[in-house]
C-alpha cells in the first residue's frame, strides 16, 4: 500500500479534476523506471489503470501502480510541497 498525506490528496483530486473528461476514470499513477548508473527513478501521472495495475484507495485518491513498481513502492508516502 502506499499512503498519501492530506496535502498531497487534495492537490491529485484538483489535478483529476481537471483531466475528468478525457480521463473518466483516471487516478495517480506512481511508477519506478531504471535510471541508469544513478539508480531508479520515480514518476507519477494523472492516467487510467490498465488490466494488470495494483489499483487501491489512499485519503480518497485512486492509486494505480504497476506490478513491478509495487515491488519498490510497497510502504511509501506521497507527499505535496510547493518550498524548496
Amino acid at each position: 500500500m502506499i499512503n498519501i498525506s492530506e496535502t498531497a490528496a487534495q492537490k491529485v483530486k484538483s489535478f483529476l479534476e481537471q483531466e475528468k473528461d478525457a480521463l473518466p476514470n483516471g487516478g495517480l499513477r506512481i511508477y519506478v523506471q531504471g535510471g541508469g548508473c544513478s539508480g531508479f527513478q520515480y514518476g507519477m501521472a494523472i492516467d487510467e489503470a490498465a488490466e494488470e495495475d495494483q489499483v487501491f484507495e489512499a485519503m480518497g485518491v485512486r492509486v494505480i501502480v504497476d506490478p513491478m513498481s509495487f515491488k519498490y513502492l510497497d510502504g511509501a508516502n506521497v507527499e505535496y510541497k510547493e518550498d524548496l
